[in-house]
């Protein structure tokens, strides 16, 4: 009789053959060695099959399942999960490298602390930081946040995660669902979701995951992960965090008059939360009154036991100044204010 794995390595695969035994390579290579690979083929067409079954007849770890046609990154990880044998799920894509310790990393951390539920770790952006700026600086944002009351209190800025780096515990799965399919980045919603139902996350501070960044990252690809879908995304669960700790729900004061701003805050109102009023420091914008709602100056606010603010200006550079000035202002980030893009 054989026993089950601690950790099963979740890996999807569509069209890998080029990179696939360097990222299979890197699991097989791992310190730890109590788990099995569980590789999804899905419906790819180059070599990847063969490339897969020569794994799985020179390690008795490496399991195959194979779609005969492509059903989609949602449907691959959720196969997965229903055959899955670990007590923990490791996520892993084809295309990126994890370091000789990472899963022996986050076993230690999962098995030492019982209210953790999911643990990532810091990776390091796999592309080219001049090309693609704007996703090196996300890379640089999500690798800063460690505490889970750090990710608790973000992850309605943006996902808090890289995908690949986590590792969680397969009951999770049973109790609050698996992965969603939908018009929205499957990961995100998830962790959201999640979330909300108090799982606590934690990133570890060592770097064990280069994350690549090709071309045909669906993020780059698929309209499921454009802005438009992370923003209608965390807008029902921001409105459900609000609903528990906004003590003036549904009133919300947003910070951003701006055309963008106000697109993106707006999906909120579908979610009973009523926008009261603007905050902005242009000048061309400072009393207008946009669909009954005041766009106010930043001293115009109400004072922290009398409102509570939601910042949904986007800039990295703009979100840190906001959330100094509420704070010198006496207000408290997850108490009287939240920031949200």
């Amino acid at each position: 009789m054989t026993t089950s794995p601690a950790i099963t390595v979740l890996l999807p695969i569509l069209n890998a053959e080029d990179t696939l035994p360097a990222a299979a390579g890197s699991i097989l290579e791992q310190t730890a060695t109590d788990f099995e690979l569980l590789a999804i083929n899905d419906g790819s067409t180059d070599g990847t099959g063969e490339l897969l079954a020569g794994l799985a007849r020179g390690d008795s770890r490496v399991r195959v399942l194979t779609h005969e046609r492509c059903q989609g990154i949602v449907a691959a990880l959720n196969d997965g999960l229903a055959v899955a044998q670990g007590r923990y799920i490791a996520r892993m894509d084809a295309d990126d490298i994890s370091a000789p310790e990472r899963l022996a990393f986050q076993l230690a951390a999962l098995d030492g602390a019982p209210d953790l539920g999911m643990v990532g770790t810091r990776v390091t952006f796999g592309g080219d930081r001049e090309t693609h700026a704007g996703y090196a600086l996300y890379v640089d944002w999500t690798n800063s946040l460690l505490a889970p009351e750090a990710i608790s209190l973000n992850r309605f800025v943006e996902s808090p995660f890289a995908h690949p780096s986590v590792m969680f515990r397969r009951g999770l799965v049973d109790q609050f669902g698996g992965y969603r399919d939908g018009e929205f980045p499957e990961d995100y919603e998830l962790w959201l979701r999640w979330l909300d139902a108090g799982v606590r996350m934690a990133k570890l501070p060592e770097t064990l995951l280069t994350w690549s960044d090709p071309p045909s990252r669906l993020s780059r690809v698929d309209q499921r992960y454009s802005f438009e879908a992370f923003y209608r995304c965390k807008a029902e669960y921001l409105a459900k965090w609000l609903a528990r700790h906004n003590p003036h729900h549904p009133d919300l004061v947003v910070w951003g008059g701006g055309r963008a701003t106000r697109k993106r805050a707006e999906h909120l109102c579908r979610h009973g939360v009523r926008i009261c009023a603007y905050v902005d420091v242009d000048p061309r914008r400072i009393g207008q009154v946009i669909h009954g709602r005041p766009v106010l100056d930043e001293g115009a606010i109400p004072s922290a036991d009398a409102c509570f603010v939601a910042s949904f200006v986007g800039s990295r550079g703009a979100r840190d100044d906001i959330r100094g000035r509420l704070l010198s202002r006496g207000f408290s980030e997850g108490l009287n204010f939240i920031m949200a893009a």
